[in-house]
C-alpha cells in the first residue's frame, strides 16, 4: 500500500514538473505577451498590408519599423525615398507568440525595399549665365570649369578652385581662378630678350642700388596675364535623383563646343565693312549674306547707329582673358568727329582721309572668347605717325521710314546698273520692288504731299515732303489716292502699284531724298 502511494506521488510530481517545464519553455523560448486585464497587450505591425510580426508593446513595434527603415536607407548612397503605409493593431489576449526581433527586422526590410521609389544622390548644380548642369561631385565641377578655360590657358597656368560664395547660404559655392605662377620664379625664357632681368633678380631677393631708369620694352614679360569667367558662377550642393545627373563628358561637350550665335553690331564713327570683317573674323561675303538690305554691295554706305547682324561661334560659357603681347604693326588713328547740329545723324562729310601709321608697342589685349574687346597700350614707339580720319557728322535724329509695301522682291537696287530698257538711266536713284499691279502703297513717313499725278518716265507719281525737308517718291503707280497739299500719316495708303511710265513690268520705284539728293532707301527704312 505504501509503495502504491509513493508511485502515485511520483507520478503527480512528474506531471506537475512537466507542465511547469512546458509552460516555461513556451514563454521563454518563443516569447509571449503578458496579459493585462482591461488593456490591449498584444500588437501586430503591418507594412503595406503585409504582416511583419507580433509584439508585446506598441513602442517595440514602432522602434523595429524605424530600425528597419534606417537599415534600408544605409544600403544606398545619398537619400532613399520609400512609399509605404504602416499600421499597428492591438488586442487584449491572455497569451500570444511574440515574433523574434531578427525575424521581424528581415521581414520589414524586405517590404520596405519593395516600396523603394528612388534614391537621391549627392549633387552639385552649376549655373553659368543661362546654362545649368547638375553633376555628381565637386571634383567633376572643378574638372568641368577647368575644361572651359583650357583653350585660353596654355600650359595650365591658371586653375579653377571652388570657394564659399560670400553672403550666400552655406551650401552655395562659387569659382575663382588662381594664378599658379604667383609663387613661382619668373620664366626667364618668357622675358623679352635682353630685359626683365632686374625684375627676376628682385624676385629672388637680390637688390641693387641703381639710378631710376625709364621703362623699356625689356621690362615687360609677355603672355597670358589673367583669365576669368564672364558669367557669374554659382554651384549649389544638394540631392537629386540619379537620372537627373549629367555625365561629365556631356557637360564638357556642352561648355566647350561652339555654336553659331547672331547679334547686332551698332555702326560707330569710322566703321568700315572691311574693318568689321576683321574685328569679328567674318568674311565680307558672309556679312553681306546676313544683311542683304543693309549691305546690298561691298560699297554700301554705313550710317551711324545703324545695325548689322553678325554671326559668331559662341560657347555656353564666355571666357575673358588678357594677353600681353609685343606688336610691330601698322595702326590707325582714332577718328575725329566734328558735330554739325543742323545735319541729320545720317549725314556725314569726310574732311581728311586717314593714313595708317606704324608702331612697335607692348599691349594688353582683352578678349571675350576669341574676339578682341579692348586694347591697352603700355609702352609705344612710333615709326610713322598715323593720320586720323576727320569727318563732319550731323546730330539731329532723322525721321523714321518704313517699307512702303508689304512683300515684294527687290528687282533693282540703288546705284549704278545696266539700263533695263532703252532710254532708262544707268544710275538708279531708288530701289524697285517687283509686285503685282494693285498692291497698296503706304506713306513711308508722315508729311505733306507736294506732287501727285503724271510725271514723265515716272508715270503716275507721288512726292511727299517730310519735317526737316527730306522727301520720298513713289513712282509707276496705277492709282493715286491723295492730292497736293494733303497731310498724310506714316503707313497711310496713298496709292496702288502699277506699270506706268518707263517701266519693264509691274513694280514700285521708291526714293528717299535728303537735301534734294537721292540716297539708298535700304539704309533708312526700318
Amino acid at each position: 500500500m505504501k509503495n502504491l502511494f509513493v508511485s502515485k506521488k511520483r507520478e503527480f510530481i512528474f506531471i506537475i514538473t512537466s507542465a511547469v517545464t512546458i509552460f516555461v519553455c513556451f514563454f521563454l523560448v518563443r516569447g509571449y505577451a503578458p496579459y493585462s486585464e482591461g488593456a490591449d497587450d498584444y500588437f501586430h505591425l503591418y507594412i503595406n498590408d503585409v504582416k511583419i510580426g507580433d509584439f508585446s508593446s506598441y513602442s517595440e513595434a514602432q522602434d523595429l519599423l524605424l530600425e528597419a527603415r534606417r537599415n534600408v536607407s544605409s544600403r544606398y548612397a545619398g537619400m532613399a525615398f520609400m512609399d509605404f503605409d504602416y499600421r499597428i493593431e492591438s488586442e487584449n489576449v491572455l497569451t500570444g507568440d511574440v515574433t523574434p526581433r531578427d525575424e521581424a527586422i528581415v521581414a520589414a526590410e524586405d517590404v520596405l525595399i519593395s516600396s523603394l521609389k528612388e534614391t537621391l544622390s549627392p549633387s552639385y548644380t552649376v549655373k553659368m549665365g543661362d546654362y545649368m548642369v547638375t553633376l555628381a561631385g565637386e571634383t567633376e565641377v572643378v574638372t568641368l570649369l577647368n575644361e572651359a578655360i583650357d583653350r585660353y590657358n596654355p600650359g595650365g597656368r591658371f586653375e579653377v578652385r571652388l570657394v564659399r560664395a560670400p553672403g550666400r547660404d552655406f551650401n552655395v559655392l562659387t569659382a575663382e581662378i588662381v594664378d599658379t605662377y604667383e609663387t613661382k620664379p619668373a620664366d626667364v625664357n618668357n622675358i623679352i630678350p635682353g630685359g626683365g632681368l632686374q625684375n627676376y633678380l628682385d624676385r629672388q631677393g637680390y637688390e641693387e642700388e641703381t639710378e631710376e631708369k625709364p621703362v623699356t620694352f625689356q621690362d615687360f614679360e609677355t603672355g597670358l596675364i589673367s583669365i576669368n569667367f564672364v558669367e557669374k558662377i554659382e554651384i549649389a550642393e544638394g540631392y537629386v535623383p540619379a537620372s537627373q545627373l549629367t555625365s561629365l563628358d556631356k557637360a564638357i561637350e556642352d561648355v566647350t563646343k561652339q555654336h553659331d550665335s547672331a547679334f547686332e553690331h551698332v555702326i560707330q564713327a569710322g566703321d568700315t565693312l572691311s574693318g568689321i570683317s576683321l574685328i569679328y573674323n567674318t568674311p565680307i561675303e558672309d556679312l553681306m549674306a546676313l544683311n542683304p538690305d543693309t549691305l546690298p554691295t561691298q560699297n554700301a554706305t554705313l550710317h551711324i547707329n545703324d545695325t548689322i547682324i553678325i554671326n559668331q561661334p559662341k560657347s555656353e560659357v564666355s571666357i575673358e582673358h588678357v594677353e600681353r603681347n609685343y606688336v610691330d604693326e601698322d595702326y590707325d588713328a582714332e577718328v575725329i568727329i566734328i558735330p554739325r547740329d543742323d545735319w541729320y545723324t545720317t549725314e556725314t562729310n569726310v574732311i581728311q582721309q586717314p593714313s595708317a601709321g606704324h608702331h612697335r608697342a607692348i599691349v594688353d589685349q582683352h578678349f571675350i572668347n576669341d574676339t578682341e574687346a579692348e586694347r591697352e597700350i603700355l609702352i609705344e614707339e612710333i615709326d610713322i605717325e598715323a593720320v586720323p580720319k576727320i569727318m563732319e557728322r550731323g546730330t539731329k535724329i532723322p525721321p523714321t521710314y518704313i517699307k512702303p509695301i508689304y512683300g515684294g522682291r527687290i528687282s533693282s537696287y540703288f546705284g549704278y546698273r545696266n539700263a533695263p530698257t532703252a532710254g532708262a538711266t544707268t544710275y538708279h536713284r531708288g530701289v524697285d520692288w517687283a509686285v503685282a499691279t494693285g498692291t497698296s502703297v503706304m506713306a513711308s513717313s508722315g508729311g505733306t504731299v507736294t506732287q501727285a499725278g503724271w510725271s514723265g518716265s515716272y508715270g503716275y507719281m507721288i512726292l511727299i515732303t517730310h519735317p526737316g525737308g527730306t522727301q520720298t517718291r513713289y513712282a509707276h503707280l496705277s492709282k493715286i489716292f491723295v492730292s497736293v497739299g494733303q497731310t498724310v500719316s506714316q503707313g497711310e495708303v496713298i496709292g496702288k502699284t502699277g506699270n506706268t511710265g518707263r517701266s519693264t513690268g509691274p513694280h514700285l520705284h521708291f526714293e528717299i531724298l535728303i537735301g534734294g539728293t537721292p540716297v539708298n532707301p535700304l539704309n533708312y527704312i526700318s
